[in-house]
């Protein structure tokens, strides 16, 4: 049977619950999703700075937007699980280019999106959430906005009140269209409660070492947990490590916890 794009779209949305919190691994290129999928995952996320890196780039609103879309649209043809794509600040200048990013996202298949407020005024992540908004209705599609706030990430403002402008920002975004708030940097399991008590819609939060596990974050309130760039920089850790036992030692111990051959090479049968 032939899983349309409004399917997915309805499955993904559905995924976000804080009784089994949306757990998402997150992928970089068509080899990470087609691992991350065959791993058990029931939704594949792109990481922004992931993406940048292994297309040469560094992150932060540097990619071009037409690469990022090539690659979107790779991932999404390469799995059969929901995609929502990691697109920074929408890839452009203004709301009016964000417009024309998300339309390329809906055409790559994707089913849902990251928007960052980053250092910009939170006036201007609502404008740009709106116009996203805005774009996805019009193609037709229920894409899943997910608006990103990064005060903690960042250490943005006064630690005092940085509590009250996130969730002030929240609320803001809610307003303008979007469907999932994201707060990456936050691990305090009483300011989690908090931000997940007082936002209306599901709360992600990104996890790493020292982060409560996925379940005690549900029971926080969290409805999704993803991974960020953290799966990315772990794969290039590995390279360097093999590199240096290679240049250092003249070994190869750091290669024994690799993938088998055959079994990565058969993931990616029909993919090209």
């Amino acid at each position: 049977m032939t899983i349309t794009q409004s399917d997915s779209a309805r499955l993904f949305r559905s995924l976000h619950t804080s009784a089994a919190p949306l757990a998402l691994a997150n992928a970089w290129d068509v080899a990470s999703a087609r691992v991350i999928e065959a791993a058990g995952a029931p939704a594949i996320a792109t990481t922004s700075a992931g993406t940048a890196w292994s297309l040469g780039s560094p992150d932060g609103d540097i990619l071009a937007r037409d690469r990022a879309l090539k690659l979107i649209a790779r991932i999404v043809a390469a799995v059969a699980v929901p995609v929502t794509a990691d697109i920074e600040g929408g890839y452009g200048k203004d709301a009016a280019d964000v417009a024309e990013t998300i339309a390329g996202v809906i055409a790559a298949g994707a089913v849902g999106v990251n928007i960052e407020d980053g250092t910009r005024p939170p006036a201007e992540l609502a404008a740009r959430l709106a116009t996203a908004r805005q774009s996805a209705e019009r193609a037709g599609v229920d894409l899943f906005l997910n608006a990103r706030i990064d005060t903690y990430l960042f250490g943005l403002g006064d630690p005092d009140t940085r509590l009250k402008e996130t969730l002030a920002r929240a609320h803001l975004y809610v307003g303008a269209g979007a469907d999932g708030i994201f707060v990456p940097g936050v691990t305090d399991t009483a300011t989690i409660a908090a931000l997940a008590r007082d936002i209306p819609v599901p709360l992600n939060v990104m996890a790493g070492p020292g982060a409560p596990r996925a379940a005690e974050l549900g029971a926080l309130g969290v409805a999704r947990v993803s991974l960020g760039p953290g799966v990315a920089q772990a794969a290039y850790a590995a390279a360097r490590r093999a590199a240096e036992d290679l240049f250092g030692t003249g070994g190869y111990d750091s290669l024994a916890a690799g993938i088998p051959f055959a079994e990565l090479d058969a993931l990616l049968s029909g993919t090209h």
